[in-house]
């Protein structure tokens, strides 16, 4: 076998070999996806039955006062926000696309941001483009630890919210839309938006039994029972927003390594004929051989 046949013999192998692994990641893209939009679904009944409940606290009239006063103090102050992005590559532009949302957003914002990072590459996307990050939070790999994740997000960013560090708290990530697209979306989470609280006054509730606001004594109408509430309903916002980016950048990676497939195909295609073109080459020069050897003896 010749030098180039051998050569191309190792690439022929190499690109089999790197195509396999291509279609593994594919398999497993495919199957996060699945099981990441499954969750998000999950949450539905959960969230209605906390919409219900705060709709139900809403309804107490000194307390809804209460929390559009807090509205009104947070909207002039600092912003807080949580980017989810990604801890690994092969994603194509996932993370520019939601960095650069979410510095555009802020710029228009007023007040300084005080943001966190879930995803070392975001992470780097942020610092990059001068909003350094005070915290980073690696990426979940399944369902099950995106809710620890969810706690240590409500834990740090509680404890600056305590200090007055920002009043305003935001999250920003990749939403998947049909195929493998998605785009950036954002949503504020604190303060508690009046329109929001006004649709979950007007619920209707389930049964003929109307709620009775309880927690707390008597005399809080109820603030520790909202306040419970509240923090279920950031965890849900939270937890779907890290689920969504989750499912958008396996779809991303996906559309990624079927892209990867078909340039291999096309380059096994093109090496496996170029393989065969030299293989007939040799094949021809050694019928020539045996042809012209046999001309000169019978000469």
């Amino acid at each position: 076998m010749s030098d180039s046949q051998a050569s191309l013999s190792r690439k022929i192998e190499s690109a089999g070999d790197l195509q396999s692994v291509v279609r593994t990641m594919k398999a497993l893209a495919a199957a996060s996806i699945g099981q990441y939009e499954k969750s998000v679904l999950a949450l539905g009944d959960y969230y209605r039955a906390v919409e219900l409940g705060l709709g139900a606290c809403f309804r107490e009239r000194e307390l809804t006062a209460l929390i559009a006063e807090r509205k009104g103090q947070g909207d002039a102050a600092a912003i807080g926000a949580v980017v989810f992005g990604s801890d690994q590559g092969l994603v194509g532009q996932f993370n520019e696309v939601v960095a650069d949302y979410a510095i555009k957003t802020l710029a228009a914002l007023p007040g300084k941001p005080t943001v966190w990072a879930v995803g070392e590459r975001v992470h780097a996307r942020l610092a990059d483009a001068g909003l350094p990050p005070i915290g980073l939070f690696s990426v979940p790999n399944s369902v099950r630890a995106i809710t620890p994740l969810v706690g240590q997000i409500q834990i740090e960013s509680e404890e600056h919210r305590q200090k007055g560090e920002y009043a305003r708290l935001y999250v920003f990530h990749n939403r998947p839309q049909s195929g493998a697209l998605y785009e950036p979306v954002s949503q504020r989470l604190l303060p508690l938006d009046a329109q929001w609280q006004q649709g979950l006054v007007k619920l209707k509730w389930p049964s003929g039994n109307l709620p009775e606001v309880t927690g707390g004594g008597a005399s809080s109408n109820g603030t520790a029972t909202v306040g419970a509430l509240i923090r279920e309903y950031l965890f849900i916002s939270l937890f779907r927003a890290c689920a969504e980016s989750l499912a958008s950048e396996n779809a991303s990676r996906l559309a990624a390594m079927e892209r990867a497939d078909r340039n291999i195909d096309e380059l096994l295609a093109n090496l496996n004929n170029t393989s065969r073109r030299l293989r007939q080459s040799s094949i021809d020069e050694e019928l020539f051989d045996v042809v012209s050897g046999f001309e000169a003896l019978n000469l």
